[in-house]
């Protein structure tokens, strides 16, 4: 076979590009030692990296989202634990204020501290985080989270939203604690109420306290499906419990309803989840017997109270000045849970919303104001002033099943601040009130509590979660260093040869070319 010297410089000029390539690649492979620079170097390979790297980058936006979570939590929990301690000291000076040797000036003293604490309280549970947020709003960071309302109470004005981060592939976590969840939602143990019914005149022999929850699930699931009951006394040492469709339910009482009217430990009742203090106020001559029998009295929950604030920039002076539920069947139908918008659309006609009012809101009643009136949902509203058209008013429902701590500590120091003088009534209504109080701090405490262990688990879970990661983040980095990176002796053995081969081809094209006929001439 012929060969040209045309196809014989062609074919040696290509073999020595090609080896030269070679050696060039397997160069700058053997310097930076990576093997896979574009696809072109391995399609595979390169899809592949491509996955590792986007999850390297899932990764690290995990563990920047970790150390977002990390640093709220340990801020909320530092607030909260101050926060406890705070409370810790409200119920060592309730429990010192019952102490039988303290005067008027004594609790009054102990008062005054409750009123700096409830303060210190407030500004602990409205603490902003390094940015400026508040820490327990929810997700209005922007927004004051408790309030004080005009009579007195709290009002909490951020929402029940957890702002959330994503930790895993599948995880998410919450990276703040709502005040709804840390304070307002702690048990009301105070939420019953006794008024007497018979006599007529109050003689003062006999003092009923409104009772305290005991058993939340006893009360949720026994007390509230019979109330109202009557309590009434049928002998100097026996009390008969009816409910609200007349049943006799007094053996469900403790000791059956009996008591004894000449101990302080015997007059003691406990019923359906509530337990209820007895005061028997004998006076000389009393026979038990005849004087205690035809006292009567009503037992049940607290009603439902309601708070309508009017919004800033109503057309009207116009205000809501008392409320009362005035149909329970309708209320408890159609009244909106938590709050509701009341709207007026002229000076008598008005709409009721569920909050929070938007442009697609439909009303759930309607009415008219009925000589200064307004009756929506079974709820009768006393208004002040004539309304106007688009007048606007926020209206807040309690229902007496959860208390704000910073109302338990108010009203302790309430009770504390209203003078007894000696009297035995007083006194005992101030028995009854530290009862109470103690109650809910303690309540409050609980779910305080449950809150800070919400944020260590969290906690633990993050660490746990964090090191998952971690893992990963070592896989990935070794994955993609065992697909990219070269093998140096690999690298070193293919250069080597690959330069021999360029080196041959090289030393044959001089070779061969000496033996053209020209050289023979």
């Amino acid at each position: 076979m012929r060969i040209s010297t045309g196809q014989f410089y062609e074919s040696s000029a290509a073999n020595y590009q090609k080896n030269f390539a070679n050696v060039v690649k397997s160069s700058e492979e053997a310097s930076s030692l990576v093997r896979v620079n574009t696809a072109a170097d391995d399609p595979v390979g390169a899809s592949r990296l491509l996955q590792l790297g986007q999850q390297a980058s899932m990764l690290d936006q995990y563990e920047a989202n970790a150390t977002t979570i990390k640093g709220t939590l340990g801020t909320a929990e530092a607030v909260m634990t101050s926060i406890n301690n705070v409370l810790q000291r409200a119920k060592e000076l309730a429990v010192s204020a019952g102490n039988a040797g303290y005067t008027d000036s004594d609790r009054q003293a102990t008062a005054s501290e409750l009123g700096q604490i409830e303060e210190q309280l407030l500004s602990l549970m409205n603490s902003k985080d390094e940015n400026g947020k508040y820490i327990f709003a929810g997700s209005k960071g922007d927004t004051v989270p408790f309030t004080r309302n005009d009579d007195g109470t709290y009002a909490y004005n951020g929402d029940q939203v957890t702002l959330d981060l994503a930790i895993g592939d599948n995880m998410k976590m919450a990276t703040n604690t709502t005040g709804w969840e840390a304070f307002q939602q702690a048990v009301n143990t105070s939420r019953s109420q006794v008024t007497m019914t018979a006599p007529a005149v109050n003689d003062n022999r006999v003092v009923l306290s409104n009772g305290q929850v005991s058993s939340n699930v006893s009360y949720n699931s026994k007390f509230r499906s019979g109330e109202p009951y009557s309590v009434s006394f049928v002998s100097g040492t026996q009390l008969k419990i009816t409910d609200s469709a007349g049943n006799d339910v007094t053996a469900e009482a403790s000791q059956g309803g009996a008591f004894d009217p000449a101990s302080t430990a015997g007059q003691t009742v406990s019923f359906r989840g509530v337990d209820l203090t007895l005061n028997i106020n004998l006076q000389a001559g009393d026979v038990p017997g005849t004087v205690l029998p035809g006292h009567t009295f009503t037992l049940a929950a607290k009603p439902d109270t309601f708070t309508g604030t009017r919004s800033p920039g109503n057309p009207s002076s116009a205000q809501i000045t008392g409320s009362s539920v005035t149909n329970s069947t309708d209320y408890k139908a159609s009244f909106p849970t938590g709050s509701a918008v009341m709207k007026f659309t002229s000076a008598t006609a008005f709409d009721l919303y569920a909050a929070p009012l938007t442009a697609d809101s439909k009303p759930v009643s309607s009415g008219t104001v009925v000589a200064g009136v307004a009756t929506a949902s079974g709820v009768s509203f006393n208004i002040s002033g004539t309304p106007a058209a688009n007048d606007q008013f926020s209206i807040a429902v309690n229902t007496h099943e959860t208390q704000n701590i910073l109302d338990s500590v108010n009203q302790l120091k309430n009770v504390l601040n209203t003078p007894t003088n000696g009297n035995a009534l007083a006194i005992q209504q101030l028995q009854a009130g530290l009862a109470s109080g103690l109650g809910n701090l303690a309540s409050g405490t609980d779910q305080l509590s449950s809150a800070i262990s919400s944020v260590g688990g969290r906690g633990s879970s993050l660490m746990t979660q964090s090191d998952t990661n971690q893992s990963l983040v070592l896989a990935n980095a070794q994955t993609q260093s065992s697909i990219r990176d070269s093998d140096p002796a690999e690298v070193m053995t293919r250069l080597t040869l690959q330069q021999t081969m360029l080196q041959a081809s090289q030393l044959a094209f001089s070779k061969i070319a000496q033996l053209g006929l020209f050289n023979k001439i």
